[in-house]
């Protein structure tokens, strides 16, 4: 399977661009796929989206490769996988925005839509802990942080709401977010460790 992760301008696919796509072949986590591409004139690009990885608007309309580029070796690189199901957290935001772009281009996508869905494995998992689902107000609070917390890694990345910066931390990156979702896919459906980095937080008695 291919555990997938993106950057993007923004959140809108219609009026936003792809401009770095991690991916890491579950079968061989050494087998990854990490690029960029430039953001097109007249693309949308957001603030926030600028502050959570830490980059200029300068630097994602100067990129060398074009977005189009990026999705082409992304998908030759897919092609290769066995099972083309992907496991993403909260997969309709990246299945849609490459499905939109590949449109925009004429490239058909090399894997299926149905897609395993972290957030929602995770909340099942809990709810079969807990007996409820975690949630604030009136909605699913299962996000990658939290995730994280559920699952005994720390969460080292940097936090904003909106264009404010809440805490700092690393900068997100399509392969490190990858990481970070395999590893807790990993824990909850099989208990064990997937990157060696991740040893360093003991898994759950939990989830054992």
């Amino acid at each position: 399977m291919i555990i997938l992760d993106i950057e993007t301008s923004g959140l809108n696919p219609e009026s936003c661009g792809i401009w770095q796509i991690g991916a890491i072949d579950s079968e061989n986590t050494k087998n990854i796929f990490l690029s960029e591409g430039r953001i097109n004139d007249g693309d949308l690009i957001e603030e926030e989206a600028l502050l959570v990885t830490g980059k200029s608007k300068e630097y994602l309309l100067n990129l060398t490769q074009s977005e189009k580029d990026l999705l082409i070796d992304f998908f030759k690189w897919c092609g290769k996988i066995s099972v083309k199901n992907c496991i993403c957290q909260n997969p309709q935001f990246d299945l849609s925005f490459i499905s939109i772009r590949a449109r925009k281009y004429g490239l058909k996508v090399p894997f299926y839509h149905r897609a395993f869905d972290l957030h929602s494995i995770a909340q099942m998992k809990y709810f079969q802990l807990n007996n409820f689902f975690l949630t604030e107000k009136d909605k699913s609070s299962m996000n990658l942080g939290n995730i994280l917390e559920f699952c005994g890694i720390k969460d080292e990345r940097r936090k904003v709401s909106g264009v404010k910066l809440i805490h700092e931390g690393k900068e997100h990156n399509a392969l490190e977010d990858c990481k970070l979702t395999g590893e807790c896919f990993s824990r909850i459906i099989h208990g064990k460790n997937m990157f060696e980095e991740f040893k360093k937080f003991s898994i759950p008695d939990c989830l054992k």
